[in-house]
């Protein structure tokens, strides 16, 4: 098998046994990471699915330390990711293996996911980010036919995606400062530094509910770390120079942001994630995960910053 699909899961018994089965006729290792879900998963995993490898946390360590060590366990060429709410569509796993095989470059490859309430909509075909310091989903509640061909991303979508695992062994893991959040956009963003791609697959195709974990789009405990994470990822990736160049813009997006939640009723708790993100930055932690910046990567910045630019004019055009 060329492939390890890597499923953490926490409290998702409504969901897990759909999305295993699902995988059934699939032909790749599966991994479950339980992360001390107290909702009666680990025994359905182990009563109904003996031949998964499993492994338990005895409590919640995040997703992203969750997906770091079943990463850790895997011995093939390739890492799925995929979330504990979806269902894939069958040829899945052969469908994202052909598409990162057409070119050695390419790091990963993101599923277009689908909406469990509508399925002819879509849920993500890819990620961008922008210089405004937002990541946004394309194409999201749109027709999933309009969105039939590959083309390039910043990152690929955390919930149903591959990447390569020779070049996880060159850029690193996920980065647990994230805890959840952001942390695939992240690791994207490194991709693009060392001057790896990142492509979305239309023809890997799988259903997602969405919010299965944190319970809704927006709540106190997501907005906060989402919040925290868009701070740190800014610092971790973007040399000074590149911070300086964007600082009118990620105050302009800040600033809608802040706007928005506070009209959510959820403004302290976005404002406080601005300040835990800056403390993360600041910290020992924070700067021993910092990219550096190297001169022979200087061509693949610019790339980036003119990505910002374009994606931030997709963002307020769409």
């Amino acid at each position: 098998m060329k492939s390890t699909i890597v499923i953490p899961n926490y409290n998702g018994i409504k969901y897990l046994e759909n999305c295993l089965r699902s995988l059934e006729t699939e032909q790749a290792y599966i991994i479950v990471i339980d992360n001390g879900s107290t909702d009666g998963s680990y025994e359905l995993l182990a009563a109904k699915f003996p031949q998964v490898e499993t492994i338990r946390f005895e409590e919640n360590t995040g997703f992203c330390k969750a997906v770091n060590a079943g990463i850790g366990k895997a011995k093939t060429e390739y890492i799925i990711l995929l979330n504990n709410d979806t269902i894939v569509e069958q040829g899945f796993v052969e469908a994202l293996e052909k598409a990162v095989e057409q070119d050695e470059r390419i790091f990963s490859g993101s599923a277009k996911m689908l909406s469990m309430q509508e399925q002819e909509k879509i849920d993500d075909a890819g990620d961008l980010y922008c210089a405004l310091g937002w990541a946004y989903a394309i194409g999201k509640g749109k027709a999933e036919s309009q969105y039939a061909t590959s083309y390039s991303i910043f990152a690929a979508c955390g919930g149903a995606c591959i990447y390569r695992k020779s070049i996880l062994d060159r850029i690193g893991l996920l980065d647990e400062n994230h805890f959840a959040y952001l942390e695939d956009i992240d690791l994207g963003y490194r991709a693009l530094i060392y001057g790896y791609r990142n492509i979305f697959v239309p023809t890997a195709r799988v259903i997602h509910a969405g919010s299965a974990s944190s319970g809704s789009r927006y709540n106190k405990f997501k907005v906060d770390l989402t919040s925290k994470n868009s701070i740190y990822l800014i610092y971790k990736n973007m040399p000074f120079l590149q911070i300086v160049l964007n600082v009118p813009f990620l105050m302009m997006g800040f600033g809608i942001k802040t706007l928005f939640f506070i009209k959510k009723g959820l403004g302290k708790a976005y404002v406080t994630g601005l300040f835990k993100g800056i403390k993360l930055s600041l910290s020992p932690q924070g700067r021993e995960h910092k990219v550096r910046f190297q001169m022979t990567n200087l061509g693949n910045y610019c790339k980036i910053q003119l990505s910002l630019w374009i994606n931030t004019v997709r963002r307020l055009h769409s």
